[in-house]
């Protein structure tokens, strides 16, 4: 405990905090006490709500403010602040950026750190702002800026991250796989080559016999909207994060829309999940007696993934939601060698929702309007509490593709979770809910 809170106090971070995509080991799990263990019959009590534009980007929470990327298709990106104790907004910062995509709306999710609050955009707009001016220090694109031409089908979905001075994002354009700017000046340190096919992956960090690699996921081909392209696996590879050196690559993920960052599952293994042909797959780096590394894989199941999160690893074992549009296996659990234990399929079903993991217990969205309490146990699934807190409002019939994959909610948002509030979006409303005693 008092390491724990040598970190946070070096890092400035707070338990108090969720300052980034997944929270502040961006791994879904936070560190906050005293989780309300049942509910009133009518729910937990929602302490406010705001209105939001379309979208799938969740909030963070820094020093008691909360930060969201809100969109509009028709004018561009909107960057909002509110007080995370009564949901009053205290500044935006907007600016052009529009265009629709299938799925239309939001996207990623920002990060705070010190001074300023670093967000990715629809369109690759990478901005950052000072929290105390509400101006820009320094933008780019991290696509047009590397001879990306027409934006990925679903749009530039990135969560930036910060290592050091650094700020690490994907690309995926022609001429960069992932950059790393001084987050401070917005200056070029490092980039790769382009890595692969088109991903919607954000970079995650593993240790390797106690180095951190950073790890960046992309696609198998997709050939949706491309039909001219020739069918490629994809690439799991791992980054030295100071250097932008590749460290391994494991080149056999097949899964032709990536959403999920990869998962440091500990003795030197990465689990990458998805939600298409394969389900997920273990690999194991290893030093070679050279200096090198190299990636073996373990196993690969196609009964064990998650379409948009990746999955919380508690006591051993692995939670998910796994539901495509094939498939409805719900709620999962998997063993760290690949044993699936249990699976809800439709009862209840899970699909496209975000979970975190507090206290020994669950909150869980299922991706339509329901937020569950969850006991994880490895023997069965242990709901202790829902309530039925979201709305419909998902992709209209101007859309019918999208409606007819994606359902009538679309609620697929990340949560974040401080001070014992919880923030959960749907598609036009953020609701603060009390979780905590």
């Amino acid at each position: 405990m008092l390491i724990a809170a040598i970190v946070m106090i070096a890092t400035g971070g707070s338990v108090a905090d969720w300052p980034q995509y997944l929270g502040p080991n961006r791994n879904s799990i936070s560190d906050q006490k005293g989780i309300l263990r049942s509910w009133p019959e009518n729910g937990p009590e929602v302490l406010w709500t705001v209105s939001l534009g379309k979208g799938f980007g969740g909030p963070v929470v820094k020093d008691g403010k909360v930060y969201l990327l809100d969109r509009d298709d028709k004018v561009g990106d909107n960057l909002r602040c509110f007080d995370l104790s009564n949901g009053k907004e205290l500044w935006n910062f907007a600016y052009d950026a529009p265009g629709r995509v299938m799925f239309p709306g939001s996207r990623s999710v920002p990060i705070v750190e010190g001074n300023n609050v670093y967000s990715c955009g629809h369109n690759g707009d990478l901005y950052c702002i000072d929290i105390n001016t509400h101006k820009p220090v320094w933008n780019k694109n991290v696509w047009k800026d590397f001879g990306g031409g027409r934006i990925p089908i679903w749009a530039i979905t990135q969560c930036p991250l910060i290592y050091g001075d650094l700020l690490i994002i994907a690309s995926q354009a022609p001429e960069a796989g992932v950059v790393a700017y001084n987050k401070l000046t917005g200056n070029v340190v490092w980039k790769t080559s382009n890595l692969g096919n088109e991903t919607y992956v954000s970079p995650a960090v593993v240790k390797i016999d106690g180095k951190d690699h950073v790890v960046m996921v992309t696609s198998s081909t997709n050939r949706i909207g491309h039909p001219e392209l020739a069918n490629a696996l994809g690439n799991v590879v791992g980054i030295e994060p100071l250097t932008g050196n590749i460290l391994w690559k494991y080149d056999k993920w097949h899964c032709h829309i990536s959403v999920p960052s990869a998962v440091d599952a500990g003795d030197n293994k990465v689990l990458v999940v998805g939600g298409y042909e394969l389900g997920a797959v273990m690999i194991k780096v290893e030093k070679k007696a050279d200096g090198s590394y190299g990636a073996t894989e373990l196993f690969t199941t196609v009964e064990f993934g998650d379409q948009t999160k990746p999955p919380i690893l508690h006591n051993g074992y692995f939670y998910a939601q796994y539901g495509t549009n094939s498939r409805h296996d719900g709620l999962a659990c998997m063993s760290m060698d690949g044993k699936i234990m249990w699976k809800t399929g439709r009862s209840p079903d899970f699909n496209k929702g975000s979970m975190i993991l507090a206290d020994g217990l669950i909150l869980a969205t299922d991706g339509r309007k329901t937020l569950y309490l969850i006991e994880p146990d490895p023997s069965g699934f242990k709901p202790l509490a829902s309530s039925e807190l979201l709305n419909e409002g998902g992709t209209s019939s101007d859309d019918p593709l999208a409606s007819k994959v994606g359902g009538t909610t679309q609620n697929w948002g990340p949560l974040a979770l401080a001070d014992g509030k919880l923030l959960v979006r749907d598609q036009s409303q953020l609701k603060c809910v009390k979780v905590a005693q």
